[in-house]
């Protein structure tokens, strides 16, 4: 089975039904984490998954509202498991080594007092033996890599593959994803604006999750526009890369109510062809060519 699970769907501003940027790739039996925003591990959880169960970690850009949940997610997985697990891997734009490094290298890390507690601390020695553990427990391993653009990795059916996304550069740098498998092609755009290096990665995906801030003229007006999609850019995208589902993530406050959203769909059908989805948080949507 593949599918992508919607974990966060908003911005940095939170709502009562959004907040924040990630999302669960289900592909068979492996699960790849794509950004990891506020609450990202108890979304997880509250979707019937839990954090051991996800070896993979891509980050599109390190924004807080994309990030900002990382530790919670790296000492829980970590905390959770019972020493045969694999390591996790962490992939994305600069600062993803720095940022790991900072949170868990034994002298500098700002967690390394935790899990040096727990690893050597009675209770916790014997918590960790209870749950299915052995002695001695080990210290947080993961292997995290700074890159660009190009192949990035390749599992047992799936491959990722990642292009430059226009959004906040020369102060972060972002990418896209595109995830090929068996079931067909998922792209995950990330924070970015129409632009022909996610058009390009996208050709002919069979979804493609795409930022989605607010209404194209509301944005135009406030002239807020640059750096990220809106409703016609986001349809404008799909339909030149000629996408078949087009699931609109990263949605902002002022575009939550069914009203605005029924004018919207109207206005980006008359660019793009395709499906179109307002994506709710735990919503699941299937892989499926």
């Amino acid at each position: 089975m593949s599918r992508v699970v919607i974990l966060g769907a908003g911005t940095p501003t939170p709502t009562s039904e959004r907040f924040g940027s990630s999302h669960v790739l289900q592909l068979g039996e492996d699960f790849i984490l794509f950004d990891c925003g506020p609450a990202t591990t108890h979304k997880i959880v509250k979707a019937g998954l839990f954090p051991t169960q996800i070896n993979y970690l891509f980050f599109t850009h390190h924004h807080f509202d994309h990030d900002i949940d990382y530790p919670c997610f790296l000492l829980t997985r970590w905390d959770q498991t019972i020493n045969d697990e694999n390591d996790l891997q962490v992939y994305g734009p600069p600062p993803t080594e720095m940022l790991t490094h900072r949170l868990i290298d034994e002298k500098e890390g700002a967690f390394a007092h935790d899990w040096i507690a727990r690893v050597n601390h009675p209770l916790s020695q014997q918590i960790h033996v209870n749950r299915g553990g052995t002695l001695p427990r080990r210290p947080p391993s993961v292997m995290a890599k700074d890159i660009g653009p190009g192949k990035v990795h390749s599992g047992k059916d799936w491959e990722v593959t990642s292009a430059v996304a226009d959004h906040v550069q020369p102060w972060l740098d972002s990418l896209a994803y595109r995830v090929d498998c068996q079931d067909g092609s998922i792209v995950f755009t990330g924070d970015t604006r129409p632009c022909n290096s996610v058009t390009k990665l996208a050709q002919g995906a069979d979804v493609m999750l795409c930022m989605c801030w607010d209404d194209q003229k509301r944005m135009d007006n406030a002239n807020i526009s640059q750096g990220q999609c809106g409703t016609l850019g986001a349809a404008k995208t799909a339909q030149e890369a000629g996408v078949d589902k087009l699931v609109l993530v990263h949605i902002g406050p002022e575009l939550t109510e069914p009203g605005e959203i029924k004018r919207a769909i109207q206005e980006m059908k008359e660019i793009y062809k395709g499906t179109i989805v307002f994506a709710d948080e735990l919503t699941s949507i299937p892989l499926q060519k």
